[in-house]
């Protein structure tokens, strides 16, 4: 599939920026479950930059692993802007990373709702000084919106690095 391709480019552009920097990633990932960890650990040598990733599909392990509040999910659902924030920090706090990303949606084909169709994925992208949000609308099957979601996540780490130089 292209997209393989495109993500395993991203994750080797992601690899070198973070590599130059001397700095670690760790990953939280919800709907993508654990792809841009998997992207990244198929390039040789991403020990050097990659720290760790948290599955975290459940609220439950939202909250047990980097330390979500259960009522910030309440809130908000846990496809939602303040929850990625949560956890993209979260994932900094519990690891020995300077950088993060973080990723929750609706991939499909259920579970999708008026506010928040299926192909809503918000992401969140943090350096321990600043963390970005936002949120996506992803057409496709779930494999297709999974896959967008992986390569828009890398894309925001890639945008998150070159931010740091200027």
């Amino acid at each position: 599939m292209a997209t393989d391709n495109v993500v395993h480019q991203l994750a080797i552009r992601v690899g070198n920026k973070l590599h130059e920097e001397r700095l670690m990633l760790a990953t939280a990932e919800s709907c993508t479950g654990g792809m841009v960890a998997a992207a990244i650990t198929d390039i040789s040598g991403s020990s050097n930059w990659f720290e760790r990733g948290f599955v975290t599909y459940s609220n439950l392990a939202k909250t047990e692993m980097i330390g979500v509040p259960a009522a910030l999910i309440e809130h908000h659902g846990a496809v939602s802007e303040p929850v990625a924030r949560a956890m993209a920090e979260g994932a900094l706090r519990n690891s020995r990373a300077q950088v993060s990303v973080a990723i929750t949606g609706v991939a499909g084909p259920a579970g999708g709702s008026e506010a928040k169709p299926v192909g809503t994925v918000s992401f969140a992208w943090s350096n321990r000084l600043h963390t970005a949000v936002e949120t996506q609308l992803f057409k496709g099957d779930r494999e297709q919106v999974r896959a967008q979601a992986a390569a828009h996540a890398l894309r925001g780490l890639l945008e998150l690095l070159e931010r740091r130089e200027r």
